[in-house]
């Protein structure tokens, strides 16, 4: 297949359909999808509704601006209002609720806050403005951090002082470790991101099936990547295995992108990190080496944020972790809304909260 167009061909969907009621065992299966655009493309292709109803579909923690933290959040806000700066993110951030205020707010009130695709269109913006103090929000999974970590670089080479980075960076794999061993949920099979596999390769997920006896499949974006990974996982249920398969091969290779890796290592270590909804998890984040210190936001430019609070309302935390649906909030689709966002879930482009109210109410 070479066009986008058979990836979404319904009559192979429901070809792959049929067959995934023809093998669906007799007995309830739970799978769950670790990455935002899976979650959206299973909402919009209404694939929840080809399959049997004993099979159930849940969204975890595969959105990189809803697992951001509150407290992440207001230290962003907290730049936003210091003078001669200049806070640079991608546009999902900007309406994101910290504990009194949001990004878009600061900058209704004065604060320079600038949407931006990429990291390098910030490091330009640095160029531009030489007197400002020019903060890049480092928000994403292994799929992002490869391009701001050569920003930083790029930084470095040309001596751009004024750039720097707040890193909030996560990485998937130590997220689906912590949600395994939580105890909260009973989990047949993994539909892995295909964006993070790109850049990491295979590999990295198999602890899930040698160590927890769970079956993963590295998935597209399409209707029938999912269908089709679904039906790989159910096979091997079917068959009593615990595997890694690579559904995605046209994009992800077992060996990943060996100079994205190289970047990142040079660039980024591991650090124990704060998920929203899940708590610290360790070495699930990047934080910027000491060789590269300079362009650390946090080292650079300290900063004292408010002190972090919750909505006790929000159930965003549940929903990543899987253990509830956005239909159980009480506030979805009443007080929470697009236009009236009361938690990241929604804000976000990735988000289950998002995908259930434009998809599924």
């Amino acid at each position: 297949m070479k066009y986008i167009d058979e990836y979404r061909d319904k009559e192979i969907c429901k070809k792959f359909s049929d067959k995934i009621h023809k093998i669906s065992p007799n007995r309830d299966i739970t799978f769950m999808e670790v990455c935002g655009t899976h979650t959206m493309s299973i909402a919009r292709s209404g694939i929840k509704k080809l399959l049997p109803k004993n099979i159930r579909l849940l969204s975890g923690p595969g959105c990189p601006v809803c697992v951001t933290p509150n407290s992440g959040i207001d230290k962003a806000i907290a730049y936003a209002k210091m003078e001669n700066t200049i806070i640079t993110t991608f546009g999902d951030m900007m309406r994101v609720p910290g504990s009194s205020s949001s990004l878009a707010r600061e900058k209704s009130l004065g604060g320079d806050v600038k949407i931006v695709y990429s990291a390098s269109d910030a490091l330009s913006i640095a160029q531009e403005n030489p007197a400002e103090n020019v903060i890049f929000l480092g928000v994403g999974f292994e799929t992002t951090s490869p391009t701001i970590a050569a920003s930083i670089k790029d930084a470095a080479l040309k001596k751009i002082d004024n750039y720097s980075v707040l890193p909030m960076f996560k990485l998937i794999p130590p997220a689906i470790r912590a949600i395994l061993n939580s105890g909260e949920l009973t989990i047949n099979g993994f539909l892995l991101p295909g964006h993070v596999s790109s850049i990491t390769g295979t590999g990295i997920y198999r602890f899930i099936s040698n160590e927890y006896g769970v079956s993963g499949s590295v998935t597209g974006f399409e209707p029938l990547d999912i269908l089709q990974s679904i039906l790989i996982l159910l096979r091997q249920i079917n068959d009593g295995k615990s595997e890694i398969a690579n559904q995605y091969k046209r994009a992800v290779k077992q060996e990943g992108n060996q100079s994205a890796l190289s970047l990142l290592k040079e660039v980024f270590e591991t650090e124990d990190t704060e998920w929203r909804g899940i708590g610290f998890i360790k070495e699930s984040g990047l934080k910027i080496r000491e060789r590269y210190g300079s362009f650390d936001a946090e080292r650079k430019i300290p900063v004292e944020a408010e002190l972090t609070k919750e909505n006790p309302e929000c159930i965003c935390g549940d929903i990543l972790r899987g253990v509830k649906i956005p239909s159980d909030c009480k506030l979805f689709d009443k007080v929470c809304n697009p236009e009236n966002p009361i938690g990241p879930c929604m804000v976000s482009s990735e988000g289950t909260c998002a995908a259930y109210y434009k998809y599924e109410r």
